[in-house]
């Protein structure tokens, strides 16, 4: 029953994203509004993470399972994707590097938050 309450509430979160992003002016993913909002309900305590841990995880550790069905569905078109080889590599490559470095300039500038806020806590008497 745990389990069952716990992806009713991630499933829940889901489809919460998907009806913020009918209301956007602009196309959003709705997986990413709904990880924005579990996010913001972690965040304020509204979630507690003990509620949906346990299934989190399992999902986390099964995550390749689930490009599957998606690796797939692009070799059954493979037909329609091999006349752009060339700019699929080309935009593969520039969307890697773009992700490596956003994550190492969000990676160093958290250390130096971290830093930071110990610093000011070893001032304050």
């Amino acid at each position: 029953m745990k389990i069952l309450k716990q992806i009713s509430i991630l499933l829940g979160v889901c489809i919460a994203g998907s009806i913020v992003t009918r209301f956007l002016p602009v196309p959003f993913p709705a997986s990413v509004a709904a990880m924005i909002l579990l996010l913001i309900l972690l965040g304020t305590g509204l979630l507690k993470l003990h509620q949906i841990e346990q299934t989190a995880d399992f999902l986390l550790q099964n995550m390749a399972f689930f490009f599957i069905p998606a690796a797939v569905g692009i070799a059954a078109d493979f037909g329609l994707f091999k006349n752009y080889l060339l700019q699929l590599a080309v935009v593969l490559v520039i969307t890697t590097l773009l992700t490596f470095a956003a994550t190492a300039f969000t990676v160093s500038a958290v250390i130096r938050l971290t830093e930071r806020r110990r610093q000011r806590k070893g001032q304050q008497p």
